[in-house]
């Protein structure tokens, strides 16, 4: 439950800038997103630690996978820092950091079938 929590939460943050063009609903979830996007590395970090967790814990499913996607392109910011290992993940992230879009749909789309 917690993994499709942290997934509607990540794709809510990725898709900001594009949940206006939700008929009824776009307007308000484009405003949580904003306040939301404002603890992006935050959410990013909890993703990475969350699909981790999980995967040790039960089993690696593609919820955890989407997660650990999640919380990269957060959390790129950090990932940055870290020496050696952290450039290539920064390189990887700003990779997939393109399809931001495709991510946070797929991520919101898991994390809703996740909590059902």
């Amino acid at each position: 439950m917690l993994v499709g929590l942290m997934l509607v939460i990540g794709g809510l943050v990725l898709l900001t800038g594009s949940l206006y063009l939700i008929p009824a609903l776009g307007k308000h979830l484009e405003k949580l997103a904003k306040w939301l996007g404002a603890f992006q590395t935050v959410i990013g970090i909890i993703s990475v630690i969350v699909a981790i967790w999980d995967m040790i814990d039960a089993e690696v499913g593609l919820g955890n996978i989407v997660l650990l996607i999640v919380g990269l392109i957060l959390a790129v910011g950090v990932m940055s820092a870290l020496p050696a290992l952290g450039k290539f993940i920064a390189k990887l992230v700003k990779a997939l950091g393109a399809f931001q879009t495709v991510v946070g749909i797929i991520a919101l789309i898991v994390g809703i079938l996740e909590l059902v």
